[in-house]
């Protein structure tokens, strides 16, 4: 019986405490709990913020480099296109030249074909203008390779600079 007394005091004790000091201290023990979870929420909160804001930034600088590469490559193309449109215009002339000299002495040669009297002369002529046309081919053929050269050269010289510039600047 020596237990009696102890159990009644116990719940002296517990009956003494109100249910709204129990609520009250649940409410602070929530509240502390909620403190102590609030720091580092906010915390994280504060670390990703900065971290989103530094991407943004970062990828805006990337987009901005991007865009002036990409600028730059599309004039350096409008620069390649108007070099190999200049280039063939030059070839172009370059070959009706040509034609109209081609034509000239093939017409030249008839005329003197017409004017010839003998079958030796006829010889003779056809000679000559043989290799006058193939001296003057192989010239045209040097002439015309120069020019296609030229032309591939100043065509490409733009975007070899550009790509060497881009990846001067990637790297």
């Amino acid at each position: 019986m020596a237990n009696a007394p102890k159990k009644s005091a116990v719940l002296k004790a517990v009956s003494a405490v109100t249910p709204v000091e129990v609520a009250a201290a649940a409410v602070s023990a929530a509240e502390s709990t909620e403190a102590q979870l609030a720091a580092p929420a906010a915390e994280i909160q504060q670390s990703l913020r900065t971290a989103l804001e530094k991407g943004v930034v970062e990828s805006r600088a990337v987009f901005t480099k991007a865009k002036i590469a990409a600028d730059e490559t599309a004039s350096a193309f409008e620069v390649s296109f108007a070099a190999a449109k200049d280039g063939a215009l030059a070839i172009n002339a370059k070959a009706f030249d040509a034609l109209r000299a081609n034509a000239d002495a093939s017409f030249d040669f008839l005329k003197a074909v017409f004017a010839v009297k003998s079958l030796p002369d006829l010889v003779t002529l056809q000679s000559e203008f043989a290799r006058k046309q193939v001296e003057t081919i192989t010239s045209q053929t040097k002439d015309f390779g120069a020019l296609a050269q030229k032309a591939m050269t100043d065509a490409v010289e733009p975007l070899k600079e550009q790509a060497a510039r881009s990846f001067k600047v990637a790297v």
